[in-house]
């Protein structure tokens, strides 16, 4: 069976063990990336193809007359067609809750770096030798204890950042899924917003939940909330949400995910020299633990399909 990994590069692999994943198959062939062209002609005999965000469209994947299994690693699994996948009979498998710890943490160090301006109190040290006192204080610092988070999206991601929260004092309140039935502690997201003093988002980018976040949402938040997206870019507007922070509408954001990824040069969020808008480049997810998670996850889905898939052992009958 020949393997094809097409992102490897996108996992920043240097400081990994990829043998989990090398020795699951007799011949691997590696690419640090792979363009749209490029993709038919590099899976057209794989068996196995690994991606992480290579999209695997209908004619790539009905042109791939020997692929049986599609890993993807990563947890959304939006950069394949699954319906064609389907149709063909070829498995699709994601690695989930591989990075729940490192998103989590990074939630936090975005919302701690907000409320405690700590990139402006770094500055502030070169001027702490002239300070007339012990410190040098010239902007307010908030407390979370006490602070209510919103979370839009329960799952893994939603229900550990919310465990967080409420170890560090704050109320968390559950946004309703929209399009489902009502449950008892979940908020309507027009009576949530105007609640929250964070609003933290962790849903998947499905047809429902595109620019989610936009105009109306961000006037029914307080002039001093604070979003948070480290989930999917276009889970927000981004114009009307640099619009809400140039004029006070809201008071902070941070996010980890941009609409287009890569970004243009221009794009409107990465232009703008806001102190209340932190930008990180899709970072969240990358620890060093959470990545060697998802290689071994990857690598026992290779060898969870094998298993499955073996023909029965000499003197014993197939049914």
């Amino acid at each position: 069976m020949r393997g094809v990994f097409l992102d490897i590069a996108s996992l920043s692999p240097n400081d990994l063990d990829l043998q989990p994943v090398l020795s699951s198959l007799d011949h691997w062939q590696q690419f640090d990336s792979t363009t749209p062209q490029q993709c038919a002609s590099r899976i057209q005999d794989a068996t196995v193809v690994v991606t992480n965000k290579v999209v695997l469209d209908k004619p790539q994947i009905l042109a791939a007359k020997k692929l049986q299994l599609i890993c993807v690693a990563a947890t959304g699994t939006n950069n394949i067609d699954l319906q064609s996948a389907e149709e063909k009979g070829i498995e699709v498998r994601n690695v989930a809750a591989y990075a729940t710890a490192s998103v989590t943490e990074h939630v936090l160090a975005l919302l701690l770096t907000l409320t405690r301006q700590l990139d402006r109190y770094r500055r502030a040290a070169s001027r702490w030798p002239t300070s007339k006192h012990f410190c040098v204080f010239d902007t307010p610092i908030q407390e979370l204890a006490g602070k209510k988070l919103g979370i839009i999206g329960y799952g893994e991601l939603g229900q550990a950042v919310a465990t967080v929260a409420r170890a560090l004092g704050m109320d968390v309140l559950i946004a309703q899924r929209s399009n489902s039935p009502p449950q008892p502690d979940r908020i309507p997201l027009a009576k949530l917003l105007p609640q929250v003093d964070v609003l933290s988002l962790h849903c998947p980018l499905t047809a429902d939940t595109k620019n989610l976040i936009g105009r109306e949402e961000l006037s029914l938040m307080q002039a001093h909330a604070i979003l948070i997206n480290t989930a999917r870019g276009a889970l927000v507007d981004n114009q009307s949400l640099l619009d809400a922070l140039l004029c006070g509408q809201i008071g902070a954001a941070a996010i980890d995910v941009l609409d287009e990824e890569p970004p243009p040069d221009d794009h409107l969020l990465l232009n703008t020299d806001l102190a209340n808008l932190i930008v990180t480049p899709h970072i969240a997810w990358a620890s060093q633990a959470a990545r060697q998670r998802l290689i071994n996850g990857v690598a026992r889905n290779i060898h969870s399909f094998l298993a499955n898939n073996e023909p029965p052992v000499a003197g014993e009958t197939g049914c």
